[in-house]
């Protein structure tokens, strides 16, 4: 079960990830722009291109987090065997990072391909601990 619970852990620290392109990555022109730590949230407003994206990457990150956690802690709880809380872990991992890429990459038909994915990991989850349970 090990694998899941890694998984866990990045899926806490990939938010972290996206906003790092978007505080510290050149802008869409190939001019560096220095990070406000003033004021970080009006800088971000103000973000264009790839820059941009990685903030909503980074808030998308954090929306799917909640879910995700839920889902392995059920599944694991309801006694579902650890290849499949390990794999369905992974698949919404690998989902979730390339969701982002593709929103950095302004992916928008794959990105949400890719969401898709990561969200029907979450749903097996939730139904094989259902089942597991009945």
């Amino acid at each position: 079960m090990h694998i899941a619970y890694s998984c866990l852990l990045i899926a806490i620290l990939l938010p972290y990830i996206w906003i790092y392109f978007a505080k510290f990555g050149r802008s869409d022109d190939g001019i560096a722009k220095r990070y406000n730590n003033y004021a970080p949230r009006a800088q971000q407003a103000k973000l264009e291109g790839y820059r941009a994206r990685a903030v909503w990457a980074h808030n998308n990150a954090f929306e799917a987090l909640p879910g995700f956690i839920a889902a392995v802690l059920v599944a694991i709880q309801a006694g579902v065997p650890a290849p499949l809380v390990n794999g369905a872990a992974i698949v919404f991992i690998v989902a979730r990072v390339l969701h982002g890429v593709c929103y950095l990459a302004d992916l928008a038909w794959q990105r949400s391909a890719i969401w898709a994915i990561g969200l029907l990991a979450l749903v097996y989850l939730f139904v094989q601990a259902l089942l597991h349970l009945a």
